[in-house]
């Protein structure tokens, strides 16, 4: 299976996208709809002591992530949803690789959440773990600032992950790698110039 979407006539600032892609109104009505869900988990947690609700969102949204990583966000629960909740706009298509990249550190946190809500452990580790997703998702949702594609364009730049056709283009040219100048043209030595040989007039 295919990962991501591949829209045929896709484009983006009037470039043809080759690679697959993500709708990115659906992606950060999908962080908005996570980050609601989130805090009404820690906020219950925090003031009630009751950490049941939070450890049921926790792996919500490890199951969330690792279907978004696997196959797509266009399958997601979240995603569905915030399908519907964006369908009336237009489409706004950004590439599938870098919000794949973003996804496995959602994957990350939220299963270390899970592990860690699920196995007791309460206090300032589940609460930093809970306050850093949801400020990740609160800067998808609201600013459409993509942390792990701006960490997944800055590995690029440096040569530290592969360019390939997957990467292409990014919400706020997160993806846009800089412009490579054409190489300078040789100019060719010019000819040497044939002076007349100044002659003293004869007497």
């Amino acid at each position: 299976m295919a990962y991501g979407q591949h829209i045929d006539g896709a484009t983006a600032d009037g470039v043809p996208l080759r690679a697959a892609v993500f709708e990115e109104r659906q992606v950060r009505a999908a962080a908005g709809l996570l980050m609601v869900l989130g805090a009404i988990a820690f906020f219950v947690a925090l003031l009630d002591h009751d950490y049941l609700l939070l450890r049921i969102v926790s792996v919500f949204m490890l199951v969330e992530f690792a279907i978004r990583v696997t196959v797509g966000i266009h399958v997601s629960p979240a995603g569905l949803l915030a399908r519907l909740l964006t369908r009336r706009y237009p489409p706004e298509w950004v590439s599938a690789k870098p919000k794949r990249f973003a996804w496995s550190i959602g994957v990350g946190i939220a299963g270390a959440m899970s592990i860690i809500t699920n196995a007791g452990i309460t206090g300032w580790l589940p609460r930093t773990l809970c306050i850093i997703c949801l400020v990740f998702l609160w800067l998808e949702s609201v600013l459409g600032f993509c942390v792990g594609c701006e960490l997944y364009g800055f590995m690029v730049k440096r040569g530290m992950a592969s360019v390939d056709p997957a990467y292409e283009v990014c919400a706020g040219g997160a993806c846009a790698l800089p412009a490579v100048a054409p190489p300078a043209m040789a100019v060719p030595d010019a000819p040497p110039v044939a002076f007349a040989e100044a002659r003293a007039p004869a007497d």
